[in-house]
């Protein structure tokens, strides 16, 4: 399953000298992107930091750091652990400043998922498809934006799995994090999100039908139109 390749890369090792700063930005990122799901409970101490190669004093610096952040919260007793926060922060970015390269985002988000629709259209299968709907209708279904958008988030990370490439989920999964981050600057109509919703519908149809030529066009018209509503609901100076 999709979810099950990018909860993977979540807890490859982390290998870098910087341990503590990757593995905080490795957890938050899974967090905002509802990857570790709001209420999950996190493997132990022990099972973490053998999992991500990293001591377990390194491991308590970034868990603590992110229970200060809103991301988790610690449980003490016996049925007590490390949880996602019910209701973590979806972007850090939201009370900060606008990402200067927002831009440039946009473009590395085009130039992986063109590339991915492409060859999602020669080889989905019918879980991807599946786990594509299921994420339409939730996004259908929210009734706030944090909901609409982890639902979109999951859509595009199946659509990067139908491709049987699991480089292009963890990209697609990084590319994710980042569009987040800017697009959590704007206002975010329920028309806007209908319309963009319709998108999705029209790359699983084209994906359903093998056709790789629809479903880049359907994709091209969806990231364009993403680019032109940030462009329109930009705050000013951005």
């Amino acid at each position: 399953m999709a979810a099950d390749a990018a909860v993977a890369a979540v807890f490859e090792p982390v290998q870098t000298a910087t341990t503590f700063e990757e593995t905080v930005d490795r957890l938050g990122t899974a967090i905002r992107l509802g990857i570790l799901a709001p209420g999950s409970r996190l493997p132990s101490e022990r099972e973490l930091a053998e999992q991500l190669a990293i001591s377990r004093s390194t491991l308590r610096q970034a868990i603590t750091a992110l229970v200060e952040s809103g991301h988790l919260t610690s449980v003490r007793g016996r049925s007590g652990g490390t949880f996602v926060d019910p209701e973590p922060p979806l972007a850090e970015g939201a009370a900060g400043p606008l990402p200067e390269d927002w831009r440039q985002v946009l473009d590395l988000r085009f130039a992986i998922e063109t590339g991915v629709v492409a060859l999602a259209a020669e080889r989905a299968e019918d879980e991807p498809l599946a786990i594509m709907r299921d994420a339409v209708a939730r996004m259908d279904a929210a009734t706030e934006f944090d909901e609409y958008r982890r639902a979109d988030i999951r859509f595009h990370i199946a659509l990067a799995h139908a491709t049987g490439v699991p480089r292009l989920v963890a990209l697609t999964t990084e590319v994710q994090a980042e569009v987040s981050e800017v697009i959590a600057h704007i206002a975010h109509p329920p028309q806007v999100l209908r319309h963009s919703n319709a998108d999705h519908e029209r790359i699983i149809d084209a994906l359903a039908a093998h056709d790789a030529a629809r479903a880049m066009r359907a994709l091209r018209l969806h990231l364009d139109g993403t680019e032109h509503i940030l462009s329109g609901l930009m705050p000013a100076g951005a």
